[in-house]
């Protein structure tokens, strides 16, 4: 199972599905953008995100 990010923007949960990669319960695609930031593949828009892991671990 891939991580787990808090979408703020949308207020739902997206599971990773590899290094840039992103689906929301929706079926959305995302792309990330940075460690905290997706795009949305279909509206464009940017999405900020939180996790509860820290990549530095």
């Amino acid at each position: 199972m891939g991580k787990l990010f808090f979408d703020l923007t949308s207020g739902k949960h997206n599971i990773e599905m590899g290094n840039k990669m992103m689906m929301n319960p929706d079926g959305k695609l995302l792309i990330k953008t940075s460690k905290n930031t997706a795009l949305d593949m279909d509206s464009g828009e940017l999405h900020i995100l939180a996790s509860t892991d820290d990549d530095d671990e």
